[in-house]
């Protein structure tokens, strides 16, 4: 190994829908972690490979930082600050304006404790002029100490490679943690899991809530087929129909949306069939959190 290879860890962090999800699937080229235009998609710490030939990065994508009114909320606010400790950098995404509200400040309290290097990534530039940017960074900067201020624009992929520049440059010399070819440590169960879910945020607009999860009940490889049966949980009947849809279509749609991107993961053809189910409250449940994934006591 070259004795001028980096190694680390780097989080990830940020209010939601900020693009965390998309700046990490971008860097890492490949889908990982789901996104949608909707808040508070990611819930669960993903942990994502990216190696070159001059070091790896282990990056930690968490769940937005937000107001929580649930347990999946407490859960989820808690696996986010969590990710703020023991690593060797942390990136703070924020959306290009001049507005630092109670939630930013709310970060900016908790980077204070921080003793690595934040680097502050302004993400969706191609959203605003370049004249708008400066303003930006002048006011960021006078909130808090950055070890760098790096503009970019994750969906449109400008300015990554100076990100990862940077954040190698915040790394320690050493082997790396993963071999080349790991680009997550998700099992592949959770991986389908998060994109079926995807698939019913994207469907159904703005008809149905955050309260959905999805559960793989059973995934059989049989040479180039994936069999997958898996369950769309809701909280409300009201929830079920429309996620089903007139005479089914909407959950055959869902299906439709979700097989392509499976086969790329899994490289295989795959034969989807859901089923929904109703979960009353299902958010403020520790037993059904836990079911579903979302362990609260891994977080405590």
């Amino acid at each position: 190994m070259d004795n001028n290879y980096k190694a680390g860890f780097a989080s990830i962090i940020g209010r939601p829908n900020v693009g965390k999800s998309t700046l990490m699937n971008h860097i890492i080229g490949q889908k990982i972690a789901i996104t949608s235009n909707k808040p508070q998609t990611t819930r669960n710490r993903i942990q994502t490979v990216y190696t070159s030939d001059k070091g790896q990065i282990v990056f930690l994508d968490t769940p937005g930082i937000h107001k929580s009114k649930n347990k999946l909320g407490d859960y989820m606010v808690n696996v986010a600050y969590k990710a703020l400790n023991d690593v060797d950098v942390v990136l703070w995404l924020v959306e290009p304006t001049t507005y630092i509200g109670a939630g930013e400040q709310m970060i900016i309290e908790q980077l204070k404790k921080v003793k690595s290097p934040v680097i502050l990534v302004i993400n969706k530039i191609d959203t605003i002029k370049k004249e708008e940017l400066l303003p930006v960074i002048d006011t960021y900067s006078r909130e808090f100490d950055f070890a760098q201020i790096i503009p970019v624009s994750a969906r449109k992929e400008q300015g990554l490679e100076e990100l990862i520049e940077n954040i190698l440059n915040y790394l320690p010399y050493g082997v790396p943690f993963y071999d080349e070819d790991t680009i997550t440590d998700q099992p592949e169960r959770q991986i389908v899991a998060e994109m079926i879910r995807e698939k019913v945020l994207r469907s159904m607009g703005d008809e149905i809530p955050h309260g959905v999860a999805v559960a793989i009940d059973a995934m059989k490889f049989e040479g180039r087929l994936c069999n997958i049966d898996a369950t769309i949980v809701c909280e409300r009947d009201s929830h079920k129909g429309m996620i089903i849809g007139k005479g089914g279509s909407k959950l055959k749609e869902i299906g439709s949306l979700a097989r392509p991107d499976i086969e790329e993961m899994l490289d295989c053809k795959v034969f989807l069939k859901l089923w929904v189910k109703v979960k009353k409250d299902w958010r403020d449940s520790d037993f059904l959190m836990k079911n579903f994934g979302y362990n609260p006591k891994d977080y405590d």
